[in-house]
């Protein structure tokens, strides 16, 4: 079977999981050449245990050196080891936990009120019309949280979304650096006001109120640099998984009726395990590379110290070894040990939010809506690394009665 995963057309037309269900079961850990580049290539690994195995491995595993394919090696440089997504112990390790503080368990109740809030109104919102691109609902809940979290404006709110969208997703790598540039630079100008002007916000507390641990009995505030390279991976994490794992959701309800109504009668207890079954089903974060610093081996296969290793979250989340009817959406399916937001150290830091955000969503939808029904073409983005569905015509299925809503425990 050809493969080539560097291909944007079948991630365009949804139809690359079969080139990753053949991998999986023919050439577990894949050599894929780069075409026009000799013997420049990466490997790819698609068996859930094996990406786990990689992610785990850290030491051996680095991050600091890219993350993704097709990476800018002049911008991973520039942020490496500053930068949660592109750094190794124990740089992560302090880093991670310094910003833990802003999403830990003492700050939850605060940011589960103000998606609540956010959910609220833009369910509302939409109840004003009967057929939309769902997408514009979704990369708005994100993206008004996030926002919010951070103090922007909301004048910016819809242009900070663009630039997040333009940063990530955009086939253009100049169009990518161009956009994070201009996040950077708003972020500096951001950070410059709070360090003068505090407010509740979380860039207010990571500036004022965040430390590292050096390590050595010594503790140090952020550099603007880490505050400001980590906002960014913040906004993105924050945008991406929730926008495309919405889309994907209420795209699956609407070709699976019979799956709404399971979870409709499932009740607040079924919101949980609908939102891993759904984050497993859409996995928006593709693949993750990683490189190796010396000789291993990875299921037999010798893997040499400088070689790229990618890690296909989305092939091991159908991996038939772990997942029974793998190829099926199933909202009660349990267990379901995905790798949606990664694994180890390097697990997503806005997990809990993104989980809490679905949860939100789906439990004010079931209390307003029948079902849903398409009106056109789902049509998905053409990336190998952040995906997901781009337009989503519905047409909202609205209750004669709403049920009173319970909230879920997540």
């Amino acid at each position: 079977m050809h493969i080539d995963l560097l291909d944007p057309g079948p991630f365009g037309r949804n139809d690359f999981w079969a080139a990753l269900t053949w991998l999986r079961a023919n050439d577990p850990v894949h050599w894929h050449p780069e075409p026009g580049a000799g013997d420049k290539g990466f490997w790819v690994l698609g068996k859930h245990r094996d990406v786990v195995r990689v992610y785990a491995d850290s030491d051996t595993f680095s991050s600091a050196q890219g993350m993704r394919l097709g990476s800018d090696p002049a911008a991973v440089s520039a942020v490496a080891q500053r930068m949660l997504i592109v750094s190794d112990a124990p740089h992560h390790t302090r880093l991670k936990r310094a910003l833990h503080q802003a999403f830990g368990p003492q700050q939850m109740p605060r940011l589960e009120g103000l998606v609540t809030r956010v959910v609220g109104e833009l369910v509302a919102e939409a109840a004003e019309v009967e057929e939309l691109d769902f997408i514009d609902l979704a990369k708005q809940l994100p993206n008004r949280v996030v926002c919010a979290m951070m103090g922007i404006p909301r004048a910016d709110w819809a242009w900070i979304g663009a630039l997040t969208t333009d940063a990530f997703d955009s086939p253009d790598e100049t169009v990518r650096s161009n956009a994070h540039s201009e996040i950077f630079l708003y972020f500096m100008e951001l950070l410059a006001e709070r360090r003068a002007r505090p407010g509740d916000d979380l860039v207010s507390q990571i500036a004022h109120d965040t430390l590292v641990d050096e390590g050595d009995g010594t503790e140090r505030p952020l550099s603007d640099e880490e505050i400001v390279f980590n906002c960014n991976g913040v906004l993105s994490g924050a945008n991406e998984t929730t926008r495309y794992s919405a889309a994907g959701a209420v795209h699956m309800f609407a070709e699976l009726p019979g799956q709404w109504e399971l979870l409709r009668s499932l009740g607040p207890a079924g919101i949980a395990p609908a939102v891993e079954e759904i984050l497993r089903w859409t996995t928006p974060g593709v693949h993750a590379l990683r490189t190796a610093v010396r000789d291993t081996e990875v299921n037999g296969t010798r893997i040499a110290a400088g070689d790229r290793v990618t890690l296909w979250n989305a092939s091991a989340n159908r991996d038939e070894d772990v997942f029974t009817d793998p190829h099926a959406f199933r909202v009660d399916r349990r267990p379901n040990r995905h790798v949606a937001f990664g694994h180890g150290r390097h697990l997503c830091l806005g997990a809990r939010l993104a989980r809490f955000e679905l949860g939100a969503l789906l439990t004010e939808m079931l209390g307003s809506l029948d079902g849903f029904e398409l009106t056109g073409p789902a049509l998905f983005n053409s990336s190998n690394f952040t995906w997901g569905i781009r337009s989503l015509p519905v047409r909202l299925l609205r209750s004669r009665v709403s049920a009173p809503r319970e909230r879920a425990a997540l």
